[in-house]
């Protein structure tokens, strides 16, 4: 039965999507049947993996608003072991369309629920918001990987995440965790960065994943070829730190 995390993290920019495809398919290069579900209505984790948002015939869109059946939304990517759910500008619309219906909440879990035995690891990349396409990601998973920049700002955003985190809990999904925090775009020289990383650990004792991503310009250039950075430059420090990561969610 599959583990399932969501990323998330309301703040944009902070290399939530990055983290999704790239863990993703670390875990699938370990021989860990994934699946990767883009729930961001901007698709970029779909066109991170190589699948071209033109070609999506049917989405994430369709299996929420429109109850298709999971086997004709998924698709196989090249990379090992890897499978996307993917997503188009049209899940935007779901949103709206599910405000009105019954057991909102749940429509995503009850998709994944029905799946899980076929894979080793789900992850779901969440939108930058706290809408309902994010509390429908709460509310399927296990857990929550928070990609955080070591800046002001993101100790603040990381502040209403956890508020929203435990009201899912306490609501919806008794299980639900904050299983990890992922230090992204780190840069060791500033003392800023340092400062920080310093407050999170407070914070968030024993919840840092033991590498930080650094700023690695690899990593930037990965997704313009719809490439994972391990199978773009695998000895880039960008993919290093991911597969480093991958490893301790394979073994939590």
């Amino acid at each position: 039965m599959a583990k399932i995390y969501a990323f998330a993290n309301q703040k944009g920019g902070v290399g939530k999507t990055t983290s999704a495809v790239n863990i993703a398919a670390a875990v699938g290069a370990l021989g860990k049947k994934t699946l990767l579900v883009d729930m961001d209505p901007q698709g970029n984790a779909t066109s991170g993996v190589g699948v071209s948002k033109k070609s999506v015939t049917k989405s994430a869109y369709d299996l929420i608003a429109n109850d298709i059946p999971f086997k004709s939304v998924v698709k196989k990517t090249k990379y090992k072991k890897l499978d996307i759910l993917p997503a188009t500008i049209a899940l935007a619309g779901a949103e709206l369309e599910l405000v009105d219906k019954k057991d909102r909440e749940f429509y995503l879990k009850r998709t994944l629920d029905a799946v899980r035995d076929d894979y080793d690891f789900i992850f779901i990349d969440c939108p930058p918001s706290l809408g309902l396409l994010t509390i429908n990601s709460l509310c399927a998973c296990d857990g929550v990987i928070v990609p955080m920049q070591c800046e002001y700002f993101a100790l603040e955003g990381l502040s209403q995440l956890t508020v929203t985190i435990a009201q899912v809990k306490r609501l919806y999904n008794p299980g639900l965790d904050l299983s990890g925090v992922i230090i992204t775009m780190f840069d060791g020289r500033l003392n800023l960065s340092l400062q920080v990383l310093e407050q999170i650990k407070k914070h968030f004792k024993g919840k840092i994943f033991k590498v930080p991503v650094p700023r690695n310009v690899r990593l930037s250039e990965a997704p313009s070829y719809g490439m994972p950075a391990m199978y773009y430059d695998k000895y880039s420090k960008g993919a290093m730190a991911y597969c480093d990561i991958a490893k301790e969610i394979s073994e939590m």
